[in-house]
């Protein structure tokens, strides 16, 4: 008897791949491309109109009839009377200064609580952990948060900046979730050769958690840098307001920084003009220290926010 090569048994083909595992086409990688071009359009242009609107003349400004989109008569006048001294000036080193402190204080207190929190042996940590939980979905409200700040004599104080905020259960959670991650051995090896707590955190866990103690430091500087709401509430000296609240009183022409309302009102500078300098300049740090933290997002958070 032949063998019949037609009655052969057939070989199985193996499965097909998923579709996100299969090698994007042309056409995909053109759509694709076309997509994050669209993004970064609709992400650059208004920026760009705030800065070449900053950097325009007045009668830039009046021959565009507000927003200017092509750049003409570049001139720095707006942000030279801004720097050279008065409310702005004095807000924009508030805001450093708040920036500073509160990023430092608000990582010393969420790094210390999350290594606590991530050894399971510590003493009544579950219980900690599920108090600061709660308050990610129960909160006093804004009166009792007002009247606690207002009894504790912080009203007209910077304290009044970064303590009612100092801290995000969040962020914790996450750099908890990484902590966990660092393996136990070499933390009982440390142990072993006669370490504490707190030099195992400096000398082994804090090297080990760069990127996530990156992104985490970028959410509080940004947090404090953007702030407005706590010092519209506690704040009621104009002297002492951070650089938002004074953009949000330029941009609803409310007040004009010192040494502004004559050069606006003698038609040697633009409102509006002012307006987006004062919008660059708040934007300016955020756009700066950004590109040196994005290498570490990934790794940041999605391993804090897996493991654990």
């Amino acid at each position: 008897m032949t063998d019949d090569p037609a009655r052969k048994p057939r070989r199985w083909a193996a499965p097909p791949r998923p579709v996100w595992e299969e090698k994007p086409s042309r056409t995909g990688l053109a759509g694709k491309g076309l997509v994050l071009l669209l993004a970064c359009f609709g992400i650059l242009f208004p920026l760009w109109i705030v800065v070449v609107t900053s950097l325009a003349s007045r009668k830039a400004i009046d021959e565009a009839g507000g927003l200017v989109m092509i750049p003409k008569d570049i001139t720095f006048v707006a942000y030279q009377e801004l720097l050279s001294g008065g409310q702005v000036t004095r807000a924009a080193l508030v805001s450093i200064g708040v920036t500073l402190v509160g990023t430092l204080f608000s990582m010393a207190v969420s790094v210390l609580c999350a290594y606590g929190l991530s050894r399971t042996g510590s003493l009544g940590h579950r219980w900690i952990l599920m108090v600061l939980l709660a308050t990610m979905f129960f909160s006093a409200g804004l009166i009792p948060t007002y009247l606690l700040v207002q009894s504790l004599g912080l009203t007209d104080s910077y304290l009044a900046l970064i303590l009612p905020s100092a801290i995000s259960v969040f962020n914790i959670l996450v750099l908890r979730g990484f902590f966990m991650g660092i393996s136990q051995e070499l933390i009982d090896s440390a142990r072993i050769d006669g370490a504490g707590d707190l030099r195992i955190l400096w000398q082994i866990v804090l090297p080990l958690s760069r990127a996530v103690v990156a992104v985490i430091t970028l959410f509080y500087a940004v947090g404090y840098w953007s702030a407005w709401f706590n010092a519209s509430l506690y704040l009621n000296d104009q002297d002492m307001l951070p650089l938002q609240n004074v953009m949000i009183q330029l941009v609803q022409k409310q007040e004009a920084p010192v040494g502004l309302g004559q050069a606006i009102k003698t038609g040697e500078l633009s409102g509006l003009a002012v307006q987006m300098a004062v919008m660059v300049m708040a934007l300016l740090p955020v756009a700066v220290l950004s590109p040196f933290v994005q290498r570490h997002f990934k790794k940041g958070m999605l391993t804090g926010a897996v493991k654990g």
